[in-house]
């Protein structure tokens, strides 16, 4: 049997816009998974709602998100749980932290 190509909504370094140095965490919740997917990325809050609301809004649609690394992650929305989008963070500079 096979299995049509689901719609894929791209969200990542193509689609940034963010502000360079500062990242967010976003957390997504997988149905039958235990644990979450923890992305670092360098878009903006509500760059990463509005993508994840598109891609809602088509069926069988996929979340495409890519990490600051340039890792892909790909969900299907019919497998989301739930997704918690962080607040933006700076990156630290220097070593005044480590102390």
């Amino acid at each position: 049997m096979r299995v049509p190509a689901p719609v894929e909504r791209e969200l990542g370094a193509a689609a940034s816009t963010g502000t360079k140095g500062s990242t967010m965490e976003v957390k997504i919740g997988v149905r039958s998974v235990h644990r979450e997917l923890v992305i670092e990325t360098e878009l903006s809050p509500e760059q990463v709602e509005e993508e994840i609301r598109n891609a809602l809004a088509v069926e069988r649609g996929v979340v495409a998100l890519t990490d600051v690394k340039g890792r892909r992650v790909l969900v299907p929305t019919s497998s989301l749980g739930f997704v918690e989008i962080g607040e933006d963070e700076s990156r630290p500079v220097g070593f005044g932290g480590t102390l």
